[in-house]
């Protein structure tokens, strides 16, 4: 009777520890979908991933210092890096140049209506630094806060206005600068 008692206990025993059984109620085996420990682990850190890239970009945006070639140098302003992530009027690379502003009359009222078409069109704009020929803006992004410095410069020669608008961070935009001066230059016309 005693030998009955042990030989049941032991099937008992083997039943509820079978974790290769798919029906199997055993712990190990609970919320896991079968998969294997080492699976459940890599699927973890996996869902971690993009968090932490989130997290490396939003803090990338403000380790991005000034740049200090801004502004108008002997008539110019200063020129594109060699990335996609910039414009200008006066660049010479044909997929980072765009055509200057024309404008018939006052430079000065131009540069007002820029001023206004910004001021309308986008929240996240910061006037830094303004003169009778020169505006500097700087635009950030909505969600990494990624800034954007953009130029104006008047040359009253040419009634023109050259712009630049350049990425702090980063290798490409996505084509935002462009966009973004296309926009301006519309709300201009």
């Amino acid at each position: 009777m005693s030998q009955s008692n042990e030989t049941n206990s032991l099937e008992t025993n083997s039943v509820e520890t079978n974790s290769n059984d798919p029906n199997s109620n055993s712990s190990k085996s609970t919320g896991t979908s079968n998969r294997p420990n080492y699976l459940n682990r890599v699927a973890r850190r996996l869902a971690l991933f993009p968090f932490i890239v989130i997290a490396g970009l939003y803090l990338l945006s403000f380790t991005a210092a000034q740049p200090d070639n801004l502004g108008v140098v002997d008539g110019k302003l200063a020129k594109c890096p060699p990335t996609p992530n910039c414009v200008s009027t006066q660049s010479e690379l044909e997929s980072q140049a765009m055509e200057p502003i024309q404008y018939v009359g006052s430079s000065t009222e131009l540069l007002k209506k820029i001023k206004t078409v910004i001021d309308s069109e986008f929240s996240r704009a910061t006037i830094v630094k303004e003169s009778n020929v020169y505006l500097r803006y700087e635009f950030k992004s909505l969600i990494f806060r990624f800034i954007d410095d953009v130029e104006f410069m008047v040359d009253d020669e040419k009634s023109v206005v050259h712009f630049r608008s350049a990425s702090r961070v980063g290798h490409s935009d996505l084509g935002a600068n462009r966009k973004r001066m296309n926009k301006i230059v519309e709300g201009l016309k």
